[in-house]
């Protein structure tokens, strides 16, 4: 899929995204919205009837923003009332579902969201996260995760009291510390990008990373230059390793940015990320 975002920079996304129930469970409880500039993954938590609720209802909040024009102040800020919102929506549905007398109902759901913003020094990524899902960049052929981890092995591990290797294995490496839902608002992490130094944006759920190593996702992205063949290589790799999780995979590049006034050449652009991501000679 394309799309071009128009400003004082004009900007063309490619993007793919895929999501697979896995080997394990009977229900996706992941979703996704892929609606530039606005990119969103979520992965609902709960019961086997509930788990989807708080992941769909993410997405229907941010498929309200429709194609929002703003800097990263203006951005954040509309994320933070964004994710608010669905707080509130499931803090009042749980309300409700415990009068009627299901006191065990929960419902919850970890976020990340990309968001191209328009700041003096030209556009950006603005990315959020709240919970395990994660979001890479990649650049320069070069993988590097963006977001951390709101996780106990997280913790765990920035206290230097397991190794990263351990956080893969760990007995409670599915506890997280942040997330939608409860009775407390959380606050994401923001980080500001350039658009330049990401040419390649990945938001996941923990069903991939939980799956496939680093290494792993780094090659596939490397090899798939279209976004959407590399959403579905993803994606299916982390089902053959084991799909022991719902996995879902948004990949976006940035193909064009020119400045207003000067040449676009937005099938340059496309050989020129194919070359970096090795699919040319």
């Amino acid at each position: 899929m394309e799309g071009r975002i128009r400003g004082v920079n004009e900007v063309e996304l490619h993007h793919g995204s895929a999501s697979d129930v896995g080997r394990v469970r009977s229900q996706n409880q992941d979703a996704f919205l892929a609606q530039p500039p606005v990119f969103v993954v979520a992965d609902g938590m709960g019961g086997h009837e509930d788990g989807d609720v708080a992941s769909r209802l993410v997405i229907e909040e941010f498929t309200r923003l429709g194609s929002p024009r703003c800097s990263s102040r203006e951005g954040a800020a509309l994320v933070i009332a964004t994710l608010r919102a669905c707080h509130d929506r499931l803090l009042e549905l749980a309300q409700a579902k415990h009068a009627a007398g299901q006191t065990e109902w929960f419902s919850g759901t970890t976020a990340v969201v990309a968001l191209v913003v328009e700041d003096e020094g030209g556009p950006k990524w603005l990315l959020a996260n709240l919970g395990d899902s994660r979001i890479y960049k990649l650049s320069d052929g070069e993988l590097d995760q963006v977001s951390t981890d709101h996780s106990l092995v997280q913790e765990l591990h920035d206290a230097g009291e397991i190794s990263a290797a351990e956080m893969r294995t760990h007995p409670r490496r599915n506890v997280i510390t942040r997330a939608l839902g409860g009775t407390s608002f959380a606050q994401p992490d923001f980080f500001l990008l350039p658009l330049t130094s990401a040419e390649r944006i990945v938001l996941c759920s923990d069903g991939v990373n939980g799956m496939i190593d680093d290494a792993q996702i780094g090659h596939i992205l490397r090899e798939a230059a279209d976004p959407r063949d590399a959403a579905e290589r993803v994606v299916q790799a982390a089902v053959a390793a084991g799909g022991e999780d719902n996995a879902t995979a948004v990949v976006v590049d940035v193909v064009g940015l020119a400045r207003a006034g000067q040449v676009y050449d937005s099938e340059q652009q496309r050989m020129s990320l194919e070359e970096k991501l090795g699919a040319l000679p």
